[in-house]
């Protein structure tokens, strides 16, 4: 390919692929010997532009979404985006060259004329115009946006269970994908991350609440890269699955297998596609901790203490893991001394001095929402005679976690 192509190069490849696959399809000609390999190869074309097309438009949009990349992080993102688009364009001209030879073997008539290049022309962005919108109608509920932040975070916990973790070693990356990472997972995170971007967008985006918290805008783009990058994961994982897995043989697989190298394409998934996801979720959940701090509202709650022990271990446990699920400050205060909720060994030395002087109430003070979960907690004996009750059901992961 003597140029790189554009958004509206591989925009116009979906169409026609997607048309002719369908085309293809209402004949039958997957289950049709003749055609079945160059329906494939129709198909395995479609999904590479897909990924194509939202690389290319992540590393395009890049400079509009506020991202606070350092230039090293910049740089890593540029210079594996283009070596990805290079080997999807190699892959593509691959597929469609042989797709042209079985059409001719099957008496298909390919057209002589060739596309003016300049057709496909980007469209070159000098300018934006001015940023004016402010939807007042939109009702302003900071408890909305302290809940989309916890999405993310919840997003930000499963990646961090799944245990992944880049590698360069071919047999390693096979054990990857799809034992660790397969379509089904990347298409489940992928429908999280929607959710939370057109939850921001309905509630958040162009409302007087994002004027008056500036970060609030530094975090749209932290949805919008991990998305473009799972929508990438789906399609490369349908690609690999569908196309290159050996689940199933045929002479049709290993000539995909020989036109698109499936190490190479497993390191990108790996070491590109998902492993900048992973980057971008995990900052904008860091983000978005900085960003709750303005929107935390704090409390004071007089709390019974457990009873008959008073703060040992297993109460201190379970107040550690609440304020730490919900990474806030909370402090036990006994006689003005504060005491923080975090540390289980703060809280054991808080219960000695609460238990010298027979207090039969303590006061909290801190985050509301870690807070609410202690009063439950609290309503509950801290759990000492019965078993965690449901709305506090995360305890028993954390615990588990412990383990």
């Amino acid at each position: 390919m003597k140029r790189e192509p554009t958004r509206k190069c591989y925009s116009n490849l979906i169409q026609q692929s997607d048309f002719l696959e369908s085309f293809l399809d209402e004949y039958g000609a997957r289950e049709n010997r003749t055609w079945s390999a160059f329906t494939e190869y129709i198909a395995s074309i479609r999904n590479l532009v897909i990924s194509g097309f939202y690389t290319k438009h992540l590393l395009d949009r890049y400079p509009y979404y506020r991202l606070r990349d350092c230039d090293e992080e910049q740089e890593l993102l540029f210079s594996r985006g283009r070596n990805f688009l290079n080997f999807l364009n190699r892959s593509i001209l691959n597929l469609y060259e042989e797709a042209i030879r079985a059409a001719t073997a099957n008496g298909l008539k390919i057209a002589d004329q060739a596309i003016d290049p300049d057709e496909f022309q980007e469209i070159e962005v000098t300018k934006q115009l001015p940023k004016n919108v402010v939807d007042d109608l939109v009702k302003e509920d900071e408890e909305r946006v302290i809940d989309l932040f916890e999405k993310v975070g919840n997003v930000n916990q499963l990646i961090a269970d799944m245990g992944f973790q880049p590698t360069h070693d071919p047999q390693k990356l096979r054990m990857i994908v799809p034992d660790v990472l397969d379509e089904k997972k990347a298409r489940y995170l992928m429908n999280l991350v929607h959710s939370i971007q057109s939850e921001f967008d309905t509630y958040i985006k162009n409302t007087s609440m994002e004027q008056r918290h500036k970060n609030l805008k530094d975090f749209r783009g932290y949805i919008s890269m991990p998305l473009h990058l799972l929508e990438v994961t789906v399609w490369l994982c349908h690609f690999f699955e569908r196309h290159e897995d050996e689940i199933r043989h045929s002479e049709c697989k290993r000539t995909i297998s020989s036109l698109v190298d499936k190490t190479e394409l497993l390191g990108h998934i790996v070491n590109f596609v998902f492993e900048r996801c992973l980057y971008y979720i995990h900052e904008g959940h860091k983000l978005s901790r900085e960003i709750l701090k303005s929107f935390v509202k704090t409390v004071r709650y007089e709390l019974s203490i457990p009873e008959p022990l008073g703060f040992h271990a297993r109460p201190s446990t379970y107040i550690s893991l609440i304020v730490r699920k919900h990474d806030s400050d909370v402090f036990l205060i006994v006689d003005g001394q504060k005491f923080n909720a975090k540390s289980v060994m703060s809280l054991l030395q808080a219960g000695g001095a609460i238990a010298d002087k027979r207090y039969r109430s303590v006061v909290f003070e801190g985050d509301q929402r870690a807070l609410d979960d202690i009063r439950i907690l609290s309503e509950h004996n801290y759990c000492e005679e019965e078993s965690i009750p449901d709305s506090l059901s995360y305890l028993r992961d954390l615990q588990k976690s412990m383990h």
